[in-house]
């Protein structure tokens, strides 16, 4: 079995961590990042507009124009430093929540500020090649507003978009910021299950060519799957505890009527939890029962080796007797010698040799048969 080359079992994560004794609440923009593009989407039960700039200004105008709805801006890309000035300006935002949202490094959380909630996610995408895309996505929640930041121009959110297009009078149009909250982080939890789903298949299909055979690039696609559930599971524990939080706040900012959504993903967490601590057992035990079998197959081979020499002693103990080769006649005198080797001399000594061997051999073989040596 070929390892295929597209299988790689990496895992993709922008690092832009701090520089030791870098001043806290600054947020530099990443050489990477790419230059920011605003979606905006100002919607009610019956209405929905939607504007796409790369002007921040122009995005407020735009929200300004629509008072009485319920706004959605959707920032895709961290690379324009006065986007994100101008959000932190005009909305009052700490500056520790912006360094937190551009150093995109952060583990999943809830924080609960005079004028706002600041959240983050982990979003994980999987490929072909079994290659996690690890990148955060954050959120601010304003009384009549939502901010989401995302790291690049992939459209993970696209689902949450067309259900704002076709969700007239639901729950989305009616029930404000906080339900889209809610909406994108069931995004999120909706993609690990379709990943731990990915990665089950992967688990099933290593196990039935470890019964066929125990090649050795199994035991690389054992690992490399239980290095991806290990990621998934660092992102997965603090999704659960920042959804408990968000249960447990009385900030009103969170609509109570939405709690019970939150509660439903809530729930989606834990089973993401336990089907990612079941399939790192099965995982664990996989790379256990591929140790066994090339510890069994190690096992055959030092037997059949063992029965092949235990065969031979006998055959190299005649051998070698033989090999000897004493004087049956002592050169000097000429005397007979009885007791030194006779069987030299004799006219079928050599098949009497032969048969003694091949009648201890058939012996061997026969008491081996009969103890089951021969039995896989």
């Amino acid at each position: 079995m070929q390892a295929p080359s597209n299988y790689n079992f990496n895992i993709v994560q922008n690092k832009n961590e701090d520089s030791p004794g870098e001043t806290p609440g600054s947020f530099t923009i990443v050489d990477k990042s790419f230059p920011s593009k605003l979606f905006v989407y100002a919607y009610n039960s019956t209405q929905l507009f939607e504007l796409q700039t790369d002007d921040i200004q122009q995005a407020f105008d735009f929200m300004h124009q629509h008072p009485t709805k319920t706004c959605w801006m959707d920032v895709k890309g961290l690379g324009t430093q006065s986007v994100l000035n101008n959000l932190q300006n005009q909305l009052n935002i700490n500056v520790l929540t912006m360094e937190d949202i551009v150093k995109t490094y952060q583990r999943p959380k809830f924080e609960e500020y005079e004028n706002y909630i600041f959240v983050t996610s982990r979003m994980l995408e999987l490929s072909k090649g079994l290659q996690i895309k690890n990148e955060q996505l954050s959120f601010l929640l304003f009384d009549n507003l939502i901010i989401s930041f995302q790291e690049d121009y992939d459209d993970i959110l696209d689902p949450v978009r067309n259900r704002l297009r076709k969700n007239l009078n639901g729950n989305m149009r009616n029930q404000g910021p906080s339900y889209m909250l809610y909406a994108l982080m069931d995004t999120v939890i909706d993609h690990y299950f379709t990943i731990i789903n990915r990665l089950g298949d992967e688990l099933e299909t290593v196990e039935e060519h470890l019964y066929q055979k125990a090649h050795k690039f199994l035991m690389y696609r054992i690992q490399g799957v239980k290095k991806l559930l290990i990621s998934m599971r660092r992102a997965a524990w603090p999704e659960r505890d920042k959804i408990n939080d968000i249960l447990r706040s009385q900030n009103p900012l969170i609509n109570p009527e939405t709690k019970v959504f939150f509660r439903d993903a809530y729930d989606h967490a834990i089973q993401i939890i336990d089907l990612i601590e079941s399939h790192k057992e099965i995982s664990t035990s996989l790379l256990d029962l591929y140790l066994s079998m090339i510890s069994n197959k190690m096992n055959e081979i030092m037997k059949f080796l063992t029965i092949v020499s235990v065969i031979f002693m006998p055959l190299t103990f005649i051998a070698g007797i033989y090999g000897m080769n004493f004087a049956n006649q002592d050169p000097k005198t000429g005397a007979i010698l009885p007791h030194n080797m006779p069987e030299l001399y004799w006219p079928n000594g050599y098949l009497f040799a032969m048969a003694l061997m091949i009648l201890i051999t058939a012996f061997q073989i026969w008491y081996f048969a009969k103890k089951g040596w021969f039995k896989n």
